[in-house]
């Protein structure tokens, strides 16, 4: 075996990955936010698109109910102590953390970002991202499979809940009509999605990438809606360039920090490497997918506003977490820990994702 040398191994270290995630769709948005800055739907144009944009939401969370397996989930219940540490990462500790950002107001932040900000904090983690980032640092796929699932079946419910309880009347509050929309919008149609998943989940296999292109297109069309509404409420001037900056530094902070604690802390909770890499993952990421729509059902005209910092941490956290993910896999074996956990045959497919996938529904 030909020896390593001293600057061989710094160059490995060092090296990142050849193309960062800054991916078409993450264009996409940006895209369609500049297209409503130009041409804002207005009148009878904002009607019907609003009433699209409504068709889009649930048609959204049907096809993640009838994506969802709920074998898979089952299976997975146990593993109970990493889910669960990965759901007290998601819904208890980061809206701790976006609760104490309260004190950068309004020196930091405006209470419009803020309110966004802290939306940001209540959204369930991902999946597909989730998975992988872990199968690249060589963790256990399986349990951030099913973390993710989890995750973001929770937060079809706790994820409206807590903005109804932690924003107030920045999210409705939880008056009859936002519970109603909230129930109509999202609940129904993912239980729809599960009780027709028998009949319809082949269909969903067979045409998964045209299917993929409809969740897409659905949440640009959330997105156009709601900046559009904005462009016409004219909140765009409460947000200036300054104010950008200081909320992309105070999201690098969080997602340091959120990194820091899920790593270090599943480390004292006694986890192996690969447990710790699929808490880290599934536990310090938000699904920009899952936020978009429910941020339009509870913000409305306001939703503009509270999904531009999801928007900004859900590019940052694809590329800071691809370079930690490759970092991760080049660390040596411990031989102390078992071998990380591979992913059974029914979950090879997500598990093999060797870089981050564009966001679908759920993810």
């Amino acid at each position: 075996m030909t020896p390593r040398t001293p600057g061989r191994t710094a160059r490995r270290t060092l090296r990142l990955p050849s193309r960062l995630p800054v991916d078409g769709y993450v264009l996409a948005l940006l895209g369609t936010v500049a297209l409503a800055a130009l041409l804002p739907a207005s009148g009878t144009a904002a009607t019907v698109t609003k009433g699209a944009s409504t068709g889009a939401v649930a048609l959204l969370f049907f096809l993640y109910g009838a994506r969802l397996s709920t074998r898979e989930a089952l299976d997975g219940l146990k593993h109970w102590r990493l889910h669960l540490t990965v759901l007290g990462a998601t819904f208890l500790l980061f809206p701790l953390l976006g609760l104490a950002a309260r004190g950068l107001v309004p020196g930091v932040l405006t209470p419009q970002l803020y309110s966004g900000f802290l939306f940001l904090c209540l959204v369930p983690s991902t999946i597909q991202s989730s998975i992988a980032f872990t199968s690249i640092a060589r963790g256990n796929v399986p349990a951030a499979i099913c973390a993710g699932s989890f995750s973001s079946l929770a937060g079809i419910v706790l994820t409206p809940l807590l903005a109804a309880l932690l924003l107030g009347n920045s999210a409705g509050g939880l008056s009859a009509d936002a519970l109603l929309k909230i129930v109509l919008q999202l609940l129904v149609p993912f239980l729809a999605g599960q009780l027709l998943r028998r009949w319809v989940g082949g269909f969903l296999v067979r045409h998964k990438k045209v299917l993929g292109y409809v969740d897409r297109g659905s949440i640009l069309l959330v997105v156009y809606t709601a900046f559009s509404q904005g462009m016409v409420a004219g909140i765009w001037h409460l947000v200036t360039p300054a104010r950008l900056g200081a909320l992309l530094a105070v999201e690098a902070v969080f997602l340091a920090v959120m990194l820091a604690l899920t790593w270090y802390g599943a480390g004292r909770m006694g986890f192996d490497r690969a447990d710790r890499i699929a808490i880290q993952f599934a536990g310090s990421k938000k699904s920009l997918a899952a936020g978009l729509p429910m941020a339009s059902v509870l913000f409305g005209p306001q939703a503009s506003l509270a999904v531009l910092p999801l928007m900004l941490f859900h590019q940052m956290q694809l590329m800071v977490c691809a370079v930690l993910a490759k970092r991760r896999s080049e660390d040596p074996e411990d031989p102390e820990d078992p071998a990380p956990a591979r992913a059974p045959a029914t979950a090879a497919a997500p598990g093999a994702v060797h870089a981050p996938e564009v966001p679908s529904a759920g993810t």
